[in-house]
Formats: structure tokens, sequence, C-alpha cells
């Protein structure tokens, strides 16, 4: 089993697919740094030797933010958007959608489940 970007790659996957597990790493982007690498990318993750892994990790290292720097700069340019009270800022704080869908319906993966409208009377009633 490969170990690249500190994740544990399948050994059974080809290696075009296998390089989808790390974050920030998708099948164009994979298919890139196999060429760059100079790796055949029908080769399983099994039958990959060590210097094969090694150019791999190499190429990702140079050119490519993975895992927790990706992640880190995500989070970083929305505290940015926030702390700037711009419209995509305010959105990310009240939890609505950020690019412009409908909210009226819809939205319930941002929104998160219904507040059903007995729940809404018994605290009215209770006040």
């Amino acid at each position: 089993m490969a170990r690249i970007a500190g994740v544990d790659l399948p050994a059974n996957k080809r290696i075009f697919i296998g390089l989808t597990y790390i974050y920030g790493i998708g099948r164009t982007t994979a298919e890139k740094i196999i060429e760059k690498a100079g790796v055949d990318r029908m080769k399983k993750i099994k039958d990959l030797t060590d210097e094969e892994i090694d150019k791999i990790r190499k190429v990702i290292e140079n050119e490519y933010k993975v895992e927790g720097a990706l992640k880190a700069e995500i989070k970083q340019n929305i505290k940015r958007l926030i702390s700037l009270k711009s419209y995509r800022g305010i959105r990310h704080v009240r939890s609505l959608p950020v690019r412009g869908q409908r909210t009226r319906t819809n939205a319930r993966t941002r929104k998160g489940p219904r507040r059903s409208a007995i729940a809404l009377k018994k605290k009215a009633g209770k006040k």
C-alpha cells in the first residue's frame, strides 16, 4: 500500500484512480501528475516500484497544494471574506448558499433540516 501526502492509497486500484483519494486531486490532475512522473497510468498501485512512488510524491509536493495545506488555504479565504463583511462572507456566517442559489425552497443541505411549525408554536406558547 502506497502512502502519498499522508493518505494510504488503495492497492487494487489503478494509479490514476487511486490518486483521487487525495484531497485536492481529481481525475484530470491525477492524469497530469502521472504524465509528469513518467508512470504508466494503467498500472495498479500495488505494482508500483518505490522509485515510481517517489517520483509521483515529488511531483505532488512541488507543484500542487493538497490535503492540509489546501484545506487551510480555503479556511483562510473564507475568514478573509467574513472579516471584510462582504456579501459572500455574510452568507457563510449565516449558513446560507453563497453562490446565488434560491432559498425560498430548497437549500436544505446548507440550511439544515426544516424546523417544524409545531416546534415553533410550542416556543411561542412558552413565552
